[in-house]
């Protein structure tokens, strides 16, 4: 499956960001999705992930609250809702899949996105 991240920009902190990860090649309503962030100097950290049903979320305890995942398997896209965005938000968004089963380990996940990048100033 070949995935696409979308959405990114430069904004205020408190602005709101949604951020979009298509996919194609395969059937994407059987793949979980998570979202990860990188920020300069840091390891890839996970940020929330969705179960290839869509019935189930995970979020990291940085943005539970703030972030909201969600997937349209008609349009082969999973939304990443970002809220009350913080300058420690900043970092370079991928988005990742995985046959059926949902983690939030890096290595959880076999295909990756390009990345998008998100700036929150202060």
């Amino acid at each position: 499956v070949q995935l696409q991240a979308s959405g990114g920009g430069l904004v205020q902190t408190g602005d709101s960001l949604r951020l979009s990860c298509a996919a194609s090649g395969r059937t994407f309503s059987n793949y979980a999705v998570g979202w990860f962030r990188q920020a300069p100097g840091k390891e890839r950290e996970f940020v929330a992930a969705i179960s290839w049903g869509g019935t189930t979320t995970y979020y990291a305890k940085s943005v539970k609250g703030r972030f909201s995942i969600s997937r349209d398997n008609a349009k082969n896209t999973v939304y990443l809702q970002m809220n009350s965005l913080k300058p420690e938000d900043t970092a370079v968004y991928y988005c990742a899949a995985h046959p059926f089963s949902t983690g939030m380990g890096v290595r959880s996940y076999d295909y990756w996105g390009q990345g998008t990048q998100v700036t929150v100033s202060s």
